[in-house]
């Protein structure tokens, strides 16, 4: 007798159908799984044999065939469990009212029956929504909040095998998982305060900046300046999230299974801080079955680089595609996938490997010494950055007086209206900031008066500037007009954006 069941399968970050074809027919017991399957999937044999068994049914003593169509599409993952059980038992007449044609199921038994939770529910429930909208979608329960995050679909939750199979036989009535309300949702994760920072004015300013149109920062500067501090107070100073923004963060976390049933949503923006010793596979993303990486993981939030140059040169030279098309492919034999990589980052590293160049300290550095510790960060990865940020050390009266200078609450703010006026600038391409503009619109929305024009123009000389240089200052000083409600991008607007990239011809004499 022959029975199916649909169920789905991650590839990258996007869920695709699957049918799950289960035959049983006379001859040596058997049970075999086809359709590229993995080795995980295989091993669903034994945890499904036992299950359908601990849950009061009988297991088929005949040969059993389990395709997974399409076959040309590598099954990766646990979750096709329950669909695969479901088949078994209704291909043998042991369920009288199998799953209707737009039934969905995933999710992994255990020994005893039970559902387990798995990873990618969220980009499933997304494909559903949106592309097969009216299916019905059985979860495990403690994946019910993800799935339900859209109002197109019907979310079963279930416990256990038993508990399924009853709803489906029409014995037992499972109510359908109401639909996540995101007005009701609140962010509880707080965030250090920016009051916390002594003195660093001029640096807290620069983080406006870029944290108004996402520019990204990097800081130098002797160790105990506090690059760290300010970095980590960030993610606390950017805009909340929107609901799309949550569930494609929330769909990267997902897929890499980081998700739990007291955290079913990331509903606060990323901050990624990846240990200098990473692999370029942990940060960029990959390897035998390709995973996002940190810059994924980072998406709509920070990724924060402590000590710039200790990070391997292949995985720095690695961040620079990802910094330009917010896009990561990883290309494999099979298949290729693409993963979502827009973010803010955020980098820090000292003057020289002592860390005392340019203060009152001597440094005990050779100038030889200093090149090669700075030469670690190539030219291109260099000019990607839009905003070079010299952080000193701190002086006594800055640790001592009693005003805190810029706070959280008060940069948040003028962040958001920032963020407002970016809105209605790019109101025919939703989500796109200051420094995510193009080529045509850099040269709609950033034209420069005679004076501004003269100023770039000698800068542009001096400095030494390349292509992407040049369209990077002009973003940022569309961003600092923005922060001052200004329509045009005046001289004051352009020298200090300027100035944010003048630190690379300091220490690196481009």
């Amino acid at each position: 007798m022959l029975a199916s069941v649909n169920t789905l399968v991650i590839a990258g970050v996007e869920a695709l159908p699957v049918k799950v074809e289960v035959d049983v027919h006379a001859g040596l017991p058997a049970f075999d799984i086809v359709g590229l399957a993995s080795v995980a999937v295989k091993e669903a044999r034994e945890r499904v044999r036992a299950a359908i068994k601990n849950s009061g049914y009988k297991f088929p003593n005949q040969r059993l065939t389990v395709n997974l169509a399409p076959a040309d599409i590598k099954k990766e993952g646990t979750h096709f469990d329950l669909a695969i059980a479901v088949g078994i038992l209704a291909a043998t007449g042991q369920l009288s009212a199998p799953p209707a044609k737009g039934t969905f199921m995933a999710g992994e038994l255990s020994l005893d029956g039970t559902l387990r939770s798995v990873p990618g529910i969220l980009p499933m429930s997304l494909r559903l929504s949106r592309h097969l909208p009216g299916s019905v979608f059985v979860v495990p329960a403690p994946n019910k909040v993800e799935a339900a995050v859209s109002d197109s679909i019907t979310v079963i939750a279930a416990s256990n095998l038993q508990h399924i199979c009853e709803h489906l036989e029409g014995t037992v009535v499972i109510p359908p998982v109401p639909t996540v309300d995101f007005s009701a949702l609140h962010n509880s994760q707080g965030h250090p305060d920016f009051a916390e920072v002594r003195g660093q004015e001029s640096a807290k300013r620069a983080l406006l900046a870029a944290a108004a149109g996402m520019h990204n920062v990097l800081m130098i500067g002797p160790p105990g300046g506090g690059k760290t501090m300010l970095a980590r107070r960030f993610a606390g100073i950017l805009p909340p999230m929107s609901r799309e923004e949550v569930l494609d963060t929330t769909r990267i976390y997902s897929v890499a299974n980081l998700l739990s049933s007291d955290r079913p949503l990331i509903l606060s923006r990323p901050f990624r801080s990846p240990h200098k010793n990473a692999s370029a596979a942990s940060i960029i993303g990959g390897g035998k079955v390709p995973r996002p990486g940190e810059i994924s993981l980072a998406l709509n939030g920070v990724l924060f680089l402590d000590e710039l140059p200790e990070f391997n040169r292949d995985v720095l030279e690695a961040l620079r595609q990802p910094l330009e098309d917010r896009i990561v492919t990883v290309a494999r034999a099979q298949a290729t996938y693409t993963f979502p990589a827009s973010f803010c980052l955020i980098a820090s590293m000292n003057p020289c490997q002592c860390g005392l160049l340019g203060t009152d300290v001597e440094c005990r550095c050779s100038p030889l010494q200093v090149q090669r510790y700075l030469n670690r960060i190539s030219g291109p990865l260099l000019d990607r950055m839009d905003i070079h940020l010299e952080v000193p050390r701190i002086k006594y009266e800055d640790l001592t007086k009693a005003s805190a200078g810029l706070t959280t609450a008060v940069m948040k703010d003028s962040i958001i209206k920032a963020r407002e006026i970016q809105d209605k600038r790019f109101s025919d391409r939703p989500g796109m900031l200051n420094a995510t503009m193009g080529s045509s619109e850099i040269k709609q929305h950033c034209r420069l008066g005679d004076e501004a024009n003269h100023m770039l123009q000698m800068a542009f000389k001096h400095l030494h500037m390349s292509a992407r240089a040049y369209d990077r200052v002009l973003k940022v000083a569309r961003t600092i007009a923005d922060l001052e409600s200004s329509q045009r991008i005046l001289v004051q607007h352009l020298a200090e954006a300027i100035q944010y990239r003048s630190l690379d011809r300091k220490y690196w004499h481009c």
